[in-house]
């Protein structure tokens, strides 16, 4: 016998993150809300900028779950945002999940995103959207991570769109399908691959020379992807990308065999 589920969707409330910045130029929490999965906590500051962590509150996400975020940057404020654990997509059982975030930056601020990963097992049936709004002068530096499947798991499917615009103009319009196993895992597209790592930065192109992966954006965007069949080495190399597109140093190339 086969067991579907007919969840109702959980009520979308928003966690919200909200800064910016004071007269004496530095950055303050406007507003701290949480939602139904996700609660804000203030970390130690930095001298130049707030940090903020991303606590999981419950289990998820399960059948008819629906995680949103809104993070909203002033003008000329500067966040950070933490994740201490990643997020699971579980077995379904026939329903549906949404994990949606909405990001707004104003002109001057500066958002740096270091998502853990998000693993959509077996049975899971997510569909994920990222919008960023950036104004003229603002910047984000994101990076996120994508598994299909715990150890031994082919993995669940998975739609992930993003769109960013800066300055009201189209900087990234992407729309990742993975909803096919079968399709997915053809020659060309991702093979036996089922980790996909991003580091992306969003207003300003880091500065060179280039790590062998990056893709350069026809605005002010960059962004190197890896794939592996698993986590431990693209998480490694992506931290070193990571740290030095933070610190505004140039990613090192690694040396060609």
């Amino acid at each position: 016998m086969t067991w579907h589920t007919t969840a109702q969707a959980e009520p979308a409330d928003p966690t919200v993150v909200a800064v910016e910045r004071a007269d004496d130029e530095r950055t303050l929490v406007r507003e701290l809300r949480p939602g139904a999965f996700l609660a804000p906590r203030p970390l130690l500051p930095a001298p130049d900028r707030v940090r903020i962590a991303l606590v999981n509150t419950r289990a998820g996400l399960l059948a008819g779950d629906d995680l949103t975020l809104h993070i909203s940057v002033g003008r000329g404020a500067r966040l950070e945002l933490v994740e201490p654990s990643g997020l699971v997509a579980y077995d379904h059982r026939g329903g549906r999940s949404r994990w949606r975030a909405r990001v707004d930056i104003a002109e001057g601020g500066e958002l740096h995103w270091d998502a853990r990963p998000f693993v959509v097992c077996d049975g899971a049936r997510v569909t994920r959207s990222m919008d960023v709004r950036l104004a003229a002068g603002a910047r984000m530096l994101w990076r996120d991570t994508l598994v299909l499947g715990r150890s031994g798991e082919r993995g669940g499917t998975v739609r992930a769109t993003t769109r960013a615009t800066y300055d009201g103009h189209e900087l990234l319009i992407e729309d990742l399908d993975l909803t096919d196993p079968d399709l997915r895992e053809l020659p060309g597209i991702l093979g036996p691959h089922r980790v996909i790592g991003a580091v992306t930065a969003l207003g300003f192109r880091p500065p060179g020379p280039h790590h062998p992966s990056l893709m350069e954006l026809a605005g002010p965007a960059a962004q190197v992807r890896l794939l592996d069949t698993v986590a431990p080495e693209i998480d490694a190399e992506l931290a070193a990308v990571w740290e030095q597109w933070q610190n505004g140093r140039p990613a090192r190339v690694p040396s060609l065999p």
